[in-house]
């Protein structure tokens, strides 16, 4: 079982996850550079989510918790990413506040 990061929250208290799209990843590392603790670059040149016990997430589709003390960074993660590959959402009803498909 996967360990995730601790506390997310947004100004409503709604608890957020972050996902990377890794086929449209293109390795920038613009992610890693804004949030260390949540994005690193593999050897394969991709982006990857990491757990609260700091291992890559190597799973399509594999989430973690976005620690409160860094949401702002990983939403600018989102928003700056070329790829446009990086999916932040609401953990209670999977809608998605930064990435692409963001409303």
């Amino acid at each position: 079982m996967t360990v995730t990061h601790e506390a997310p929250s947004t100004d409503g208290g709604e608890e957020l996850e972050v996902w990377i799209d890794q086929d449209l990843c293109t390795g920038d590392g613009i992610c890693a550079q804004y949030a260390p603790e949540v994005f690193e670059l593999d050897i394969d040149g991709l982006a990857y989510v990491k757990d609260a016990d700091d291992e890559l997430l190597q799973q399509p589709g594999a989430t973690t918790r976005v620690p409160l003390p860094l949401i702002r960074d990983v939403a600018d993660s989102a928003k700056e990413c070329p790829g446009d590959c990086i999916h932040v959402r609401r953990i209670s009803d999977k809608v998605e506040v930064f990435g692409p498909d963001a409303e």
